[in-house]
């Protein structure tokens, strides 16, 4: 499926703003430079576009999204470099090119991730300092959402319960931590900055539930059934590490109908924004058809 246009153009605008914020940032050229091979090589920026397109339903003079949007992808971007290292999931390549370390050294590559990850929390520190207790509920949002109980607590627990089967009820808990919470606080934090209602703040929560699972799903999916051209990382890692999936746990063809499950319940939690949600629908839609 090709990308939404309104995909596209919103993508455009985190790759300006990525770009400018590297050029101003401080820091030793070798770093800079492993912190911007990384985080402007290219990739779907899934994330801070959810956060963009979430905070567009909503009429707001509030603060302007990208600098968050921005922290979110930075964030991401330095979990891809420390997923890739050899004493995570070991691979070589990423967005089609050779992983962080690969081209910069393991050493460089741990402290660009580093680096990545908390100059996020200074920017939005920054950009919404003046935005009392709702800066402070986005701060919270990301940081809850990438800790210990989020992504970092998910890529813990995939990483020791690999090795032996698990059934997809464990799976599915990996799933939401690992990949399923920093894109609930993308949709959550577009909301927060747009002045959402509480009420349409908790469907979009539970339609951004419904869209990160899904998209692990899709992923557990590529990783099955593509070549490493198409993904622009090495296939069927999940099966030779003996890793916990959705295919693993439910083969193919019910990963599929499980993922088509999902983004159907997902979408239903947008009907009460009716036609102002269709960039969302379609995003969603984007996220389980994609080939890579």
């Amino acid at each position: 499926m090709p990308i939404p246009k309104t995909f596209d153009r919103e993508r455009e605008r985190v790759q300006f703003a990525l770009r400018a914020l590297i050029a101003e940032m401080a820091a030793p050229p070798p770093l800079k430079e492993a912190m911007a091979y990384s985080l402007l090589l290219g990739g779907k920026r899934l994330r801070p576009v959810l956060l963009l397109v979430t905070h567009g339903l909503f009429e707001s003079n509030g603060p302007d999204p990208i600098p968050a949007a921005c922290a979110i992808e930075m964030i991401h971007t330095y979990s891809l470099i420390h997923d890739d290292l050899p004493a995570m999931d070991n691979d070589d390549f990423r967005r089609g090119q050779p992983s962080c370390h690969k081209r910069f050294g393991e050493a460089l590559a741990i402290l660009a991730g580093d680096a990545l990850l908390t100059e996020a929390f200074a920017l939005i520190a920054r950009a919404y300092r003046e935005s009392g207790s709702l800066g402070v509920r986005v701060l919270a949002e990301v940081a809850m959402a990438a800790g210990a109980d989020g992504m970092v607590g998910g890529q813990v627990l995939d990483t020791v319960e690999t090795g032996w089967a698990l059934d997809w009820a464990d799976v599915e808990r990996i799933h939401r931590k690992k990949t399923g919470a920093l894109i609930r606080a993308s949709v959550r934090c577009g909301a927060l900055l747009g002045a959402a209602r509480d009420e349409d703040l908790e469907a979009l929560s539970r339609f951004a539930d419904g869209v990160g699972l899904a998209f692990q799903v899709a992923d557990d999916l590529l990783d099955a059934t593509s070549t490493r051209e198409q993904l622009g990382k090495t296939p069927g890692k999940d099966a030779a590490q003996q890793k916990n999936s959705a295919v693993a746990c439910l083969g193919v063809d019910g990963a599929r109908n499980l993922m088509r499950k999902l983004f159907l319940d997902a979408i239903a939690h947008l009907d009460r924004f009716g036609p102002r949600a269709e960039d969302l629908r379609s995003l969603a839609r984007w996220v389980i058809e994609r080939a890579s």
